[in-house]
């Protein structure tokens, strides 16, 4: 039971922080598209480990840097909106889960499959 309740939790928190990313005025965070992929907190609600999905940005390093010094701001929005017992420190970190699908969608596209030559539909 206790579960559910955090996957609850988990849901609210990146729908929360995909509205509140829009607003934040970093130029660090405005350079590409940012999408909060998932979102995991501990049982006692102390911590929560973002995973964050960018495309077309250049410099990696410095969109962390841009996160983790809106963590404070965001960490205050989430918590004024969810009203929760304690508001989770966030932690950042980039998931290439979506590049490396593209990656593999690529390579599988190049590849020559014998015996689809001439097949209809």
């Amino acid at each position: 039971m206790a579960s559910n309740r955090i996957e609850r939790i988990n849901e609210d928190i990146q729908r929360v922080l995909s509205g509140l990313l829009r607003n934040v005025k970093d130029p660090r965070l405005n350079k590409g598209m940012l999408s909060i992929t998932a979102v995991q907190t501990t049982g006692d609600l102390r911590y929560a480990q973002v995973y964050v999905s960018a495309l077309a940005v250049s410099d990696e390093k410095e969109l962390l840097k841009g996160l983790k010094s809106a963590s404070g701001y965001l960490r205050r929005e989430l918590g004024s909106i969810l009203k929760l017992r304690y508001t989770p420190e966030l932690q950042f970190h980039l998931d290439k889960s979506i590049e490396h699908g593209a990656h593999i969608s690529k390579i599988l596209n190049t590849l020559d499959i014998p015996g689809e030559e001439g097949q209809d539909g």
